[in-house]
């Protein structure tokens, strides 16, 4: 899609300023070093270790835990309030910046396709904003009968679906794509696209309650967020597959990942799925904000941009075996991810010699429409080099291109919507390391 738009559209994004603090809930020196006395003494009475040495100084880590030579003699640990993983485990995602950066998911040490909730890709622009969700509201406006103001209560008695869809943010693979490196791992290559479960209200049955204009053609939607993030978005996405959802993989949304409300759009680029969601505007045309104007738009090597550019096109990678892995001569599952925004994935292929002969690889099961399969195809290495591709095909009958052909098309310098044919080498000593030449 390579649409250029002339038109300059006035930004209607309501900047609203915070409420003015009131008398009552400022915090006096006095309160401070009270609080502070006071956490000091719960720590104490506790048994909880206190940060020596002033504010600087680390608490030393904890302990491992003992682990007995024969579990079968002695009592296990008791039950608890919130689970956690074996300390054998550890996957965790790779964080970049601050206020404004992303965290990526440890795709190489996952496996089936639910990405679990605290190791979803997060991307914000103005930090995580804290939201009480009794004060939240969603304002449905516009173009409408009748305008709309919902709490969080209010839309979670509205009839809920829950589906299964992935989201992907559209700059991932980015490095990969500018500047393949041998030592890049599976989540710094891709770890910005996380598959969850997902619990919420269609949007078509919202806007059918406010009763949408059949001239609205539009919609923006807007973060409740510092950065204050609004994107427009076509209405036939809205009574398509759009949610208003609240709840991931069982349990309330994270708040890096939008809580209280987020907005999802199923197989589109990951910034439409405004995260925070406090309000929904029914237009015309689209509003040009900043972040359809400045960002988010795919500049092109004759000088125009794709704008608008909503689908995620077939991808897929293999996530084991990868960097750092050493393999041995032997039988090995060549296991990886494939996902498309225009529906499903009909086909992956896997090349063991670069591209050179494909195999087709088994799918795993869907669990829906825009969401990840995992394919296999079971390979004996023996000993010899060798370079693991795998190659994707959604129901459109669109094909993964290589790197090569994706910057014949769209340059070197484009900024969004990485789908290129990766994998991996593995030396003749076994071990593995990033491939991004193709």
């Amino acid at each position: 899609m390579t649409d250029r738009t002339t038109d300059r559209i006035t930004d209607r994004t309501t900047d609203l300023p915070p409420e003015p603090q009131k008398a009552d809930d400022a915090l006096s020196r006095r309160d401070l070093i009270a609080g502070a006395a006071g956490a000091i003494g719960v720590a104490v009475a506790a048994g909880l270790p206190l940060v020596a040495g002033g504010q600087g100084a680390k608490a030393p880590a904890p302990a491992a835990p003992a682990i007995p030579p024969d579990p079968t003699k002695l009592p296990g640990k008791p039950t608890t309030q919130v689970g956690s993983r074996s300390t054998f485990v550890s996957p965790s995602r790779a964080p970049y910046g601050e206020t404004v950066g992303n965290s990526r998911a440890p795709l190489q040490d996952l496996t089936g396709t639910i990405t679990p909730a605290d190791l979803h890709f997060e991307r914000h622009h103005a930090g995580i904003p804290q939201i009480d969700p009794a004060k939240h509201t969603l304002l449905i406006h516009g173009l409408v009968a009748t305008p709309l103001m919902l709490t969080v209560d209010e839309i979670k008695r509205f009839p809920q679906v829950t589906r299964t869809h992935f989201i992907e943010c559209s700059g991932n693979g980015r490095e990969a794509y500018r500047e393949p490196k041998p030592e890049m791992t599976a989540q710094k290559v891709a770890g910005l696209v996380s598959n969850t479960e997902w619990t919420g209200v269609p949007l078509k049955i919202l806007l059918d309650e406010a009763g949408a204009k059949k001239d609205a053609s539009w919609f923006l939607a807007e973060g409740g967020d510092a950065c204050i993030m609004t994107r427009s978005i076509p209405m036939e996405k809205a009574f398509d597959d759009a949610m208003i959802v609240w709840a991931q993989n069982g349990e309330p949304i994270r708040p890096e990942q939008g809580f209280p409300l987020r907005l999802l759009l199923p197989g589109w680029e990951g910034n439409v799925s405004v995260k925070w969601l406090r309000r929904i505007e029914l237009g015309t045309r689209p509003w040009m904000t900043r972040w359809e104007t400045s960002k988010y738009t795919d500049p092109l090597p004759d000088g125009t941009a794709r704008q608008f550019s909503f689908d995620m096109d077939a991808k897929s990678i293999i996530t084991s075996p990868s960097f750092p892995r050493t393999l041995t001569k032997g039988w090995w599952p060549v296991s990886g991810l494939a996902w498309t925004g225009r529906g499903n994935i009909t086909r992956v292929e896997v090349s063991t010699d670069n591209g050179r002969a494909w195999h087709d690889a088994e799918l795993s099961p869907t669990t829906g429409v825009k969401a990840p399969v995992r394919f296999t195809y079971m390979w004996e290495w023996d000993g010899k080099e060798a370079v693991l591709l795998s190659r994707a095909t959604d129901e459109t009958g669109y094909v993964q291109p290589t790197r090569k052909a994706l910057i014949n098309v769209r340059g070197i310098g484009t900024d969004f919507h990485f789908n290129q044919i990766v994998g991996w080498k593995v030396a003749a000593d076994g071990k593995v390391t990033f491939h991004g030449e193709t």
